[in-house]
């Protein structure tokens, strides 16, 4: 099984909020996930970041990879350098 950390969409139509979850990569996008790391609102203002940095790190290290926006959201937050 390969672990991806990718972002689940939730909320109303026009107005997204995702979770930041580790999934199997076969499952689809909203399909059921292993482990809830966080989540993101992008249409707050500021945007709302809220993430386990311990426990995605630990993910990282057992060799989850990341989608390219979660990748650049953690860059962006400081989680990865």
């Amino acid at each position: 099984m390969s672990a991806k950390i990718k972002l689940r969409r939730e909320g109303a139509k026009k107005q997204p909020s995702y979770k930041i979850v580790v999934i199997d990569s076969r499952k689809p996008r909203d399909g059921r996930f292993i482990s809830l790391l966080g989540y993101y609102q992008p249409t707050k203002d500021p945007y709302v970041f809220q993430v386990d940095k311990e426990e995605s790190l630990k993910w990282i290290k057992q060799g989850a990879t990341m989608s390219a926006t979660v990748q650049s959201l953690f860059k962006k937050n400081g989680i990865l350098s």
